[in-house]
């Protein structure tokens, strides 16, 4: 399973931005991280589950705000880890910190039948 959760991850990055996130035809579970974030790091296997579960459902991405900072600053990430969902190409909304699994769960299960 894990194998396939990595693909079921996609990198997001400021080039790919538009056409990944804000032309997606599904909705779209960003995760704002960094290497050197501790936190983040906790949060990477809860993101990869939720990859898995909503596998076709809803696309699940990671974007380095190292190394993507235009979009990071367009979309006011302050502090990381920060998750946005994105549908129609417009944020719904971001849960910012790690939370239980559950709360992102809430979340997607508002956009998905």
């Amino acid at each position: 399973m894990d194998s396939l959760t990595a693909n079921q991850l996609v990198t997001i990055t400021d080039d790919n931005f538009e056409q990944e996130v804000l032309h997606s035809e599904v909705p779209v579970l960003v995760d704002f991280w960094a290497e050197w974030c501790g936190p983040c790091r906790s949060l990477a296997p809860t993101i990869e589950k939720l990859a898995a579960s909503y596998d076709g459902k809803v696309k699940v991405g990671k974007l380095d705000i190292d190394e993507n900072q235009y979009t990071a600053l367009n979309y006011g990430i302050r502090s990381i880890p920060t998750v946005m969902l994105f549908q129609g190409g417009h944020p719904l909304g971001q849960i910012v910190g790690v939370q239980p699994q559950q709360a992102y769960q809430s979340v997607l299960d508002q956009v998905v039948d």
